[in-house]
């Protein structure tokens, strides 16, 4: 069969509506990297998004002496040093910051991954990067409080941020787009002879993947969105069979209303497509390493996750980002308990997923990260934390100098330089740009086309410079 592009899919094959309409007949290709690393050179962005506000300072903890002014803040919150509930050991490697640390006692498999697969201390791969978050431009505490530096627009709501998150441009912009999607505006720029989708969601439309010519192509944890036929032994007057049945019908038929034509003509391509996707998705033997994911949500999207990764020469895609939503972490009350019960179930599935791309041999050209709303509250409101700023994000891969604590950890004792106030809510020390411009030097962007991407780059990193803007990539990874 020949390839065609999967983005002219909409996530929606039931739209009926002329804006709708208007943006299948806009859809662009996403393409491939031509330039950049020669037939082969694969790889892989995957964002996993944290929605809702991780608490992500009883995740990533001070084991040293720091502990007691953690404990002092975070007050009925706190995590132990010992006895039950304790933190699990963070052995970091040579390079970090040079102190020690401890990770949540419900996430022993990332520990792993940080402290090396295996025991293995030449298999660490992942990394934690201190106190990030959306700025403008560089900003201090005095700056912030006396209004002197423009701030990110509606700092602390849930839905500003995440869209910050996903744009890289907190000031707002005059047209949504995600800074996904200008990447791969600018790589269908750079070569146009791709003919399948660069940006894929589980997790349904993002503005993170829409660029402004190219969009996101949704498919599900069981492969992609198709009229499927009956099962066997299912009834014909089953409703999703009459409702497929009646779609394929519509489809069909002739039209001589060009609107009518075009939607008919887009829609019946989208699911060609779709069905397509999951042929090739259903192809592959996950086999080997199907067993290692934890059967629970988080285990499924990540495995389907992989399988995608998995397949994607087969889809003639040699630059990708993948998107996978997990929401939940707004823990105004029973953080101890509500955190504790998500990172069980998140930890296994991140472990399963890096190891099961090494067993692929696929560790290299993969690299995944974390983003979430912001971070929350260091003081207690009594059961739990609110809306705060910088954070914590974990980097997981082969090309990751793994084992270490990036950017700056910050004073966590309340009205510290680093408090703006509000309980503890800290001002970032690392911004999303250079975040993100680290990881698109990984992808292979040029110094001239980083500016579309992160509008506000410049404000923290010289796109042309010869070093990394934070280092957490090893030599020889990037360009």
């Amino acid at each position: 069969m020949k390839r065609r592009t999967l983005l002219r899919h909409a996530a929606c094959t039931g739209m009926t509506s002329l804006p709708a309409l208007s943006m299948l007949l806009n859809l662009r290709v996403a393409s491939q990297l031509a330039a950049q690393g020669g037939p082969g050179d694969r790889k892989t962005l995957v964002c996993l998004m944290l929605s809702g506000g991780w608490d992500s300072f009883n995740l990533l903890v001070p084991r040293d002496a720091r502990h007691l002014t953690y404990s002092a803040t975070r007050g009925n919150l706190a995590l132990p040093l010992t006895g039950q509930g304790a933190l699990l050991p963070l052995n970091q490697d040579v390079g970090g910051d040079g102190l020690s640390y401890g990770i949540h006692p419900s996430c022993s498999g990332m520990a792993e991954l940080f402290n090396g697969i295996g025991g293995d201390a030449s298999k660490r791969r992942a990394a934690f990067l201190a106190n990030v978050g959306t700025m403008i431009q560089p900003t201090t505490k005095a700056q912030y409080l006396a209004e002197t530096v423009p701030l990110p627009r509606a700092l602390f709501s849930h839905s500003d941020q995440i869209d910050q998150w996903q744009t890289s441009v907190p000031q707002g912009l005059t047209q949504a787009s995600g800074w996904a999607g200008r990447l791969a505006d600018v790589l269908h720029d750079t070569a146009n002879t791709g003919q399948t989708a660069m940006n894929i969601s589980f997790s349904g439309n993002n503005l993170f993947q829409v660029g402004n010519a190219t969009q996101q192509f949704v498919v599900t944890s069981s492969g992609a969105l198709t009229l499927s036929p009956a099962r066997p032994g299912q009834p014909a007057d089953n409703p999703l069979n009459v409702k497929n049945n009646f779609h394929s019908s519509l489809l069909s038929q002739n039209y001589s209303h060009l609107i009518e034509k075009s939607y008919a003509t887009l829609t019946k391509q989208s699911l060609d497509l779709q069905q397509y996707f999951k042929t090739v998705f259903d192809s592959f033997d996950a086999s080997s390493i199907s067993g290692l994911f934890p059967g629970n949500f988080y285990g499924n999207q990540l495995l389907a996750a992989a399988k995608t990764i998995a397949v994607r020469q087969q889809l003639g895609i040699t630059r990708q980002t993948l998107f996978v939503n997990f929401g939940g972490w707004d823990h105004h009350s029973e953080l101890l308990t509500a955190q504790a019960g998500m990172l069980n179930g998140l930890s296994p599935a991140i472990n399963a997923f890096q190891k099961a791309l090494e067993q692929l041999g696929l560790a290299d050209s993969v690299l995944t990260f974390t983003a979430s709303d912001f971070a929350r509250t260091l003081r207690s409101n009594g059961r739990g934390t609110d809306h705060a700023w910088g954070g914590n994000s974990i980097i997981l891969g082969g090309a990751v100098q793994g084992g270490r604590i990036y950017g700056s950890f910050p004073d966590l004792a309340l009205e510290s330089p680093d408090d703006v106030g509000y309980g503890g809510r800290l001002v970032p020390s690392t911004s999303v740009d250079a975040y993100v411009a680290e990881m698109l030097r990984w992808f292979g962007i040029s110094a001239t086309d980083m500016p579309y991407i992160l509008p506000n780059v410049g404000n923290f990193y010289a796109p042309s410079s010869s070093s990394l803007p934070i280092g957490f990539l090893k030599p020889g990874t990037w360009s």
